[in-house]
């Protein structure tokens, strides 16, 4: 699979048409793959939750788009913000295990993201609600 401006432009129209203002692509090449890596296309307004990954790093590239990765304490405070434009020569940041972190997203964004392991859902106390 190529990764060119076609294949950027129609993940990020299926964005534009979700309910959560966002859309991915699984870039795993089966289910035995035991990695996570995907492109994640967000618009605007895409709402997600402070959360946190205990077993792995999470690395994230910004392939088009503005946006801000946001770290927390345990409290919810705003403890260190990121902002990643490819434009300015910021490209990503890799996320440490166990760092609360969320999104604001400033303008029609792609990532690319990576973490360790087979997919998990969330759990309740992986949300800081």
């Amino acid at each position: 699979m190529e990764l060119n401006d076609k294949l950027l432009n129609e993940l990020a129209q299926r964005a534009c048409t979700s309910e959560r203002l966002r859309m991915n692509l699984d870039l795993r090449t089966s289910a035995d793959d035991l990695s996570q890596r995907m492109l994640n296309a967000m618009e605007p307004g895409t709402v997600l939750p402070i959360h946190r990954h205990t077993k792995s790093t999470e690395v994230v590239v910004v392939l088009r788009g503005r946006m801000d990765e946001i770290f927390y304490n345990d409290d919810r405070k705003e403890i260190a913000r990121h902002h990643l434009d490819p434009k300015q020569g910021v490209y990503g940041l890799s996320i440490p295990k166990g760092q609360w972190h969320g999104i604001e997203v400033f303008e029609p964004t792609v990532i690319f993201e990576a973490k360790d392991g087979v997919y998990e859902p969330l759990l309740p106390e992986d949300i800081l609600a």
